[in-house]
C-alpha cells in the first residue's frame, strides 16, 4: 500500500482542523469544555491518540465512528456532520500501488501462440530420426546453433541478481558508516559541552531553556482570530473587569475591549495585543493572588498543550502540579506559580493560529 497522497493528506489536516474546531466551541450555554482526558474516556480511547486527532499540526486519522461520536458528545453544528464524514472517508482511503509488470493474460494451462507443443511435430520440420534425402553430415547445423529462420522460442534474459544483491549490500554497508559517524560526532559535541559547563559554562538545562517555548516570542492576537489566541484574550480580559464574551472569536467587542484596556494602561490602542499588551493583561498566579477568571486562562492553556488539567477556575493542588509538569518539561523554574516566562511559553506551546 502506498502513502496518503498530497489531497489524502490535505484531507487529514482539514478533518482535524473541523474537530479541534467542535472541541475549542464545546464549552457554550453555560457548560465547560471537557478535557481532553474526561473526552477520551467518553470516546473509549486513550488520550495521546485523542490528541493527535485534534491536532492539525501532526494528524492522525480519526474513524470515522469517532467523528461520529465527537459530533455527538461535543453537540457540534448539525451542518458539520456531512463534511466531516466526507473528509474521514477521503482520508482513509489510500490507492493501492499497481504492479509495474502486469499479469500475464495466458492461463497457466495454456499453451502460448508462439510456443511449440514439447510433443507436437512442425508440419514443415523433418523427425528428429529422419535423414534429409537432400543434406550431408557436412553441411549440417551444429546443436547450438539456432536455424536462420527459427524465431518460434524466445528465451529472456536472466536477472542480474549478483549485480542488485551487491548494490544492496554496498548500500546499506555505507549507511550504517554514516550513522556511525554522525553518532560519534554527537557524542563528541555533547561532551565538549559538558565539559564547558562544568567549568563555569551555561548549564544544560539552561541551554536547553534558551531554545525552548520560553525563548519564543510572544504571539499576536488580533481582530479575526478564533479558538486558543482570542480565548486567552478574553479570559484575562474579565480577569482584568471587561465585560466581554469568551466564546473563542475575536471580533469587534473584543477588539473594543482591548483598545479601552490598552488607553488605561498607556498603551497604543490600536486593538491588537502584541508583547507590550500581553505583559499588562497577563496575571501572576500563585496560591496568593488567583483571580478566577485568569485561573481559567492558565488552565485552558495547559490542557491545550496535552497537560490534562480541569478548567475550574479554582488554583487547585491539582493545577499546581500541571503547572510544576509543564514548567519541567520546558526547561522552566519549577516553581507552581504563573509567572511571564511561563505565560509565554504556554502560549508559544499551542496549536497552529487560525484566522479568518
Amino acid at each position: 500500500m502506498t502513502g496518503p497522497t498530497g489531497p489524502d493528506r490535505e484531507a487529514v489536516r482539514a478533518l482535524a482542523e473541523l474537530l479541534r474546531k467542535w472541541w475549542e466551541f464545546s464549552a457554550r450555554e453555560g457548560r465547560p469544555k471537557p478535557t481532553q482526558q474526561s473526552l477520551a474516556g467518553r470516546l473509549g480511547i486513550d488520550q495521546t491518540t485523542l490528541s493527535r486527532y485534534l491536532n492539525p499540526r501532526h494528524p492522525s486519522t480519526a474513524p470515522l465512528r469517532t467523528v461520529e461520536l465527537l459530533h455527538t458528545v461535543l453537540r457540534a453544528p448539525a451542518a458539520d456532520l456531512p463534511r466531516a464524514r466526507a473528509l474521514a472517508e477521503e482520508a482513509a482511503a489510500v490507492p493501492a500501488r499497481k504492479s509495474p509488470h502486469p499479469a500475464d493474460p495466458t492461463p497457466a494451462d495454456a499453451t502460448p501462440a508462439y510456443a511449440t507443443p514439447a510433443d507436437a511435430t512442425p508440419a514443415d520440420a523433418t523427425p528428429a530420426d529422419a535423414t534429409p534425402a537432400d543434406a550431408t553430415p557436412a553441411d549440417a547445423a551444429p546443436a547450438n546453433e539456432a536455424p536462420a529462420d527459427a524465431s518460434a522460442v524466445v528465451v529472456a534474459p536472466a536477472p542480474r541478481r549478483t549485480a542488485t544483491t551487491r548494490t544492496a549490500t554496498l548500500r546499506t554497508a555505507l549507511a550504517f558508516l554514516a550513522v556511525l559517524a554522525l553518532g560519534g560526532g554527537i557524542g563528541l559535541g555533547w561532551s565538549a559541552f559538558a565539559h564547558r559547563a562544568g567549568q563555569g559554562g551555561p548549564s544544560v538545562a539552561a541551554a536547553a531553556a534558551s531554545t525552548g517555548p520560553a525563548a519564543s516570542r510572544w504571539p499576536l492576537a488580533r481582530k479575526g482570530d478564533l479558538l486558543w489566541k482570542a480565548r486567552t484574550v478574553q479570559y484575562l480580559l474579565q480577569a482584568h473587569g471587561h465585560a466581554v464574551e469568551a466564546d473563542g472569536d475575536f471580533g469587534a467587542a473584543t477588539a473594543a475591549a482591548v483598545k479601552t484596556f490598552q488607553a488605561a494602561h498607556g498603551l497604543l490602542a490600536d486593538g491588537k495585543v502584541g508583547a507590550q499588551t500581553w505583559s499588562h493583561l497577563i496575571i501572576r498566579i500563585d496560591s496568593h493572588n488567583d483571580p478566577k477568571q485568569a485561573v481559567v486562562a492558565l488552565q485552558y492553556l495547559l490542557n491545550n498543550t496535552g497537560t490534562a488539567t480541569d478548567i475550574t477556575g479554582i488554583f487547585t493542588p491539582s493545577t499546581t502540579r500541571s503547572l510544576d509538569t509543564f514548567q519541567r518539561a520546558r526547561a522552566l523554574p519549577v516553581t507552581g506559580v504563573a509567572d511571564p516566562a511561563t505565560w509565554r511559553a504556554l502560549l508559544a506551546s499551542q496549536g497552529p493560529a487560525i484566522h479568518r
